[in-house]
């Protein structure tokens, strides 16, 4: 409740959240001289650049090198043991993320909007309690109100995981050592990329999903190769289990299977989604409901079913990457300004930064196939494209599905070196509406990943 002695200060943007979309929303407006409040508990740039993104990407990058090295000799080159020094580890990757949060900081400044370090609770519509870190309160009513306060590891109701001290995603980043043995929960992006990573890194790893198949959206054809280099590299991967119980032991962690079985670790990772931040904002005062896991409910346009109250991002259920979050404040900035840009329809690209990569974008060949087009098949080989060769790395399979009648592209995955980058450029036929045609004859500069391109769209197996 907002008490008579309360002075309520009138802008007219709030923003609950800092992350990619809300920052980026706050820093326009507020450029285009408009009074704006941002408010955020204390991660300056959000989850991508602290905890999420960039530190994951920074380790990625360091476990890749780590497997260049072990290989050395085929490139030549002799480099001797290979040693993981974990104080160096992190500070290569606290270096890249503190440069990052100092940049977002003087940009925020720069803006002109005024950044409010505290815990946000709505009293009511469009109107925020803000109590202070450093002490005190504001309350701040915007005329739009944007809601972006992200999600947090989710850590599954197992019997015994919270109380053996179970890491997440964000945890496993501050670990004062490498684990010899180290158990993964859940085989989706973030468990198959720590589980890769941290045997570079000299762990024994072993995941654990419900699923039979890795990633079972995508086609078995791909994630069968991609299973057989994880495997290559001794990642230990158990499909179809389920955890009964994990309890802490004097040597470690033990893991127990509903089929019988069990398994000890030093430490245990649950991978296994991310739950939005959204309780104790006060969402009924605000008039905003939430569905029954908790997320924002919104239409196409982000708006809630409170007027001029927004939400983007991860809270409000889009899928949980930052380019889809820099999107949905491409959606708000223009719907805030009278438009009715949405969020249908659109074209999301992602990539799984093991190694190889595996970058995806539009539809499967099972999706393809039940929408019941007339499906092409193009499968192609690394190793057939030159630039792999040089690189000494031809692992990995690609795969286009085209529609036979039109020529149109309806999606690719690419697995193998520099797939997220490739990506792009299928995406970019896509977006322009380009048949297949224009990548299977284009000029592309050789030797290249994007070359590929050519030979790919020649290989059908149909």
């Amino acid at each position: 409740m907002i008490g008579s002695e309360d002075v309520v200060e009138d802008v007219d943007l709030l923003v609950v959240g800092g992350g990619k979309a809300g920052k980026t929303l706050a820093m326009d407006t507020a450029r285009a001289g408009r009074r704006v409040v941002m408010v955020e508990r204390g991660m300056i740039g959000g989850t991508c650049i602290n905890v999420a993104c960039i530190p994951t990407k920074a380790l990625v990058t360091s476990a890749r090198l780590a497997r260049r090295v072990a290989t050395a000799e085929s490139l030549g080159l002799n480099l001797g043991k290979l040693e993981v020094d974990l104080r160096l580890l992190r500070s290569h990757k606290e270096g890249v993320v503190s440069e990052m949060v100092d940049l977002n900081h003087r940009q925020f400044l720069d803006s002109g909007m005024d950044l409010v370090l505290g815990e946000a609770r709505f009293v009511a519509e469009r109107t925020v309690e803000i109590r202070l870190n450093e002490g005190g309160r504001r309350v701040v009513r915007g005329g739009d109100v944007v809601i972006n306060t992200g999600t947090v590891p989710h850590v599954p109701a197992v019997p015994g995981l919270a109380e053996a001290g179970a890491l997440s995603s964000e945890t496993i980043q501050q670990l004062d050592r490498i684990p010899e043995r180290l158990v993964v929960l859940g085989g989706g992006y973030v468990g198959l990329e720590f589980a890769q990573m941290f045997t570079a890194f000299g762990s024994r790893v072993t995941v654990l999903d419900r699923n039979l198949t890795l990633l079972p959206q995508e086609d078995p054809d791909i994630t069968e190769v991609l299973a057989e280099y994880l495997r290559e590299d001794g990642v230990e991967m158990l499909g179809g289990v389920s955890v009964k119980e994990v309890v802490r032991e004097t040597d470690g962690v033990r893991v127990f299977l509903e089929d019988g079985r069990s398994l000890v670790a030093d430490d245990i990772l649950a991978a296994t989604g991310r739950d939005p931040v959204t309780a104790g904002l006060g969402l009924d005062a605000a008039g905003v409901r939430t569905d029954e896991r908790g997320f924002i409910r919104v239409d196409d346009r982000l708006a809630t079913d409170a007027p001029h109250t927004w939400a983007v991002g991860d809270v409000a259920g889009s899928p949980q990457f930052t380019h889809v979050s820099l999107d949905d404040y491409r959606v708000v900035k223009e719907n805030i300004a009278g438009g009715s840009r949405s969020t249908a329809d659109r074209l999301v690209p992602w990539n799984l930064f093991t190694d190889p990569e595996l970058a995806r974008v539009g539809l499967t060949e099972a999706q393809a196939r039940a929408t019941g087009r007339n499906v092409r098949v193009a499968r192609l080989p690394v190793k057939a494209i030159p630039r792999s060769r040089t690189l000494r790395d031809t692992r990995g399979v690609w795969k286009a599905v085209v529609d036979r009648d039109t020529d149109e592209i309806l999606g690719v995955a690419l697995l193998g070196p520099e797939s997220s980058e490739v990506l792009t450029v299928v995406q970019t036929a896509m977006w322009a509406g380009l048949p297949f045609t224009a990548l299977r004859d284009g000029l592309i500069a050789h030797p290249t990943m994007a070359e590929g391109l050519n030979a790919l769209f020649t290989a059908w197996t149909d």
